[in-house]
C-alpha cells in the first residue's frame, strides 16, 4: 500500500509513503490490511507536516471510499492533514 503527495501541477512527487519502505517492511507484516492503511496514513501526514504542507485534494484513483482506502484517510486526517 502507498500514497504521494504531487506538487499543484501533478507533475512531481513531494512526499510519498509506502509499506515497501525499509521502515514499513519494519514496522508492518502484512501490507495489505487496515494496519498497514494506518501506518501509510500516519507517515504520509508527517512527512507531509515536515515539508509544512497541511492541505492537500485526496484522489481515490477509483477505489471505493471504504475498508483501507477509509482507515488511510482518517489516519492522515487523525495526523494533521487537511482534505
Amino acid at each position: 500500500m502507498y500514497a504521494q503527495i504531487l506538487d499543484q501541477n501533478g507533475e512531481k512527487v513531494v512526499v510519498s509513503a509506502s509499506t515497501l519502505s525499509r521502515d514499513g517492511k519494519k514496522s508492518i507484516k502484512n501490507g495489505g490490511n487496515k494496519e498497514a492503511a494506518v501506518y501509510v496514513g500516519k507517515t504520509i501526514a508527517e512527512k507531509a507536516k515536515s515539508k509544512k504542507i497541511a492541505d492537500v485534494v485526496f484522489d481515490r484513483s477509483g477505489f471505493l471510499y471504504h475498508g483501507r482506502v477509509k482507515v488511510l484517510a482518517d489516519s492522515a486526517r487523525e495526523n494533521g492533514l487537511n482534505f
